[in-house]
């Protein structure tokens, strides 16, 4: 970590973190920098150690919020009452148009009807494979995909987040709301270990999404699909409503094949960076 080309710019001195170069740093090399970052939140140094972790959520966010933040999902036409807002609906309305005019009256706002846009709510759970070493890249690329998953269902949806390696551990409940910082720090916090299962990722997804309020349920699995386990993952994975898989760009054979005997939509990632936007494409 020391040996880093730019670890003396961003900390100086022993146990000090330079705040301002750490941003311009990241702005010029979010994909150097950012894994760099998460090694630094493990130094043996805890005054450092501690300024890192403070700093590394909120630089995550910072940048999904520079990507594409769209919410999920699409719009779709609601009839209501007219005293709740919306366009006026003239044929909908026409009956009770009628009935005030027989009674010699205007009609009232209730008793017309509107039509509004409204966006269905969504449940969304990310599967994060930390099988094997969680070492800067695939931390911080976990913890962007945490990021840019919560800011797009934040207040309009519910998430889920689930780490996975032999087994799956929630991270995030999908019952129990946490805000997009919160998120990312409970990600940051991972460690990684042993096998792959992606049996055990799907079916802990499945449950979650089982208790979603939402009409629209989405999994978003960011693996490069080796399992290590001798459980065929694809029935599993059919009986998700949606999957998407994000696979790494110098390694998505496997992920591609798994994505293609599902039914899933599945994209490459070249950069930390463009999270965002490839979770915005599949979406």
């Amino acid at each position: 970590m020391a040996r880093h080309a730019r670890f003396g710019e961003l900390s100086p001195e022993v146990g000090e973190l330079d705040v301002d170069a750490v941003r311009e740093a990241v702005g010029d090399d979010p994909d150097d920098v950012l894994p760099l970052l998460a090694l630094m939140s493990t130094a043996t140094d805890p005054a450092l150690r501690a300024k890192v972790q403070a700093l590394v959520p909120r630089l995550v966010l910072d940048r999904a919020r520079a990507g594409p933040t769209g919410r999920i999902g699409s719009g779709r036409l609601r009839r209501l009452p007219a005293d709740r807002g919306g366009d006026l609906d003239l044929d909908a309305s026409l009956e009770a148009v009628a009935a005030a005019r027989a009674e010699g009256r205007p009609p009232a706002l209730d008793e017309l009807t509107a039509t509004a846009w409204q966006r269905p709510s969504t449940a969304l759970c990310l599967l994060l494979d930390r099988s094997g070493s969680m070492d800067g890249p695939r931390l911080v690329t976990a913890a962007m995909a945490a990021a840019a998953c919560a800011l797009r269902v934040a207040g309009e949806g519910e998430l889920s987040v689930v780490a996975f390696d032999r087994r799956a551990e929630v991270v995030v409940d999908l019952a129990v709301p946490v805000s997009p910082l919160r998120v990312v720090e409970r990600v940051l916090g991972l460690r990684g270990h042993g096998m792959t299962s992606l049996d055990a990722a799907f079916r802990s997804a499945a449950r979650q999404l089982a208790g979603a309020r939402a009409q629209r349920r989405i999994t978003v699995l960011l693996s490069d699909c080796r399992a290590t386990d001798e459980i065929d993952a694809v029935p599993a994975g059919r009986a998700l409503d949606e999957l998407l898989v994000v696979a790494p760009a110098d390694d998505d054979d496997e992920a591609r094949r798994v994505a293609r005997e599902i039914g899933a939509r599945m994209a490459s990632l070249a950069s930390i960076d463009d999270l965002p936007r490839v979770l915005d494409s599949l979406v």
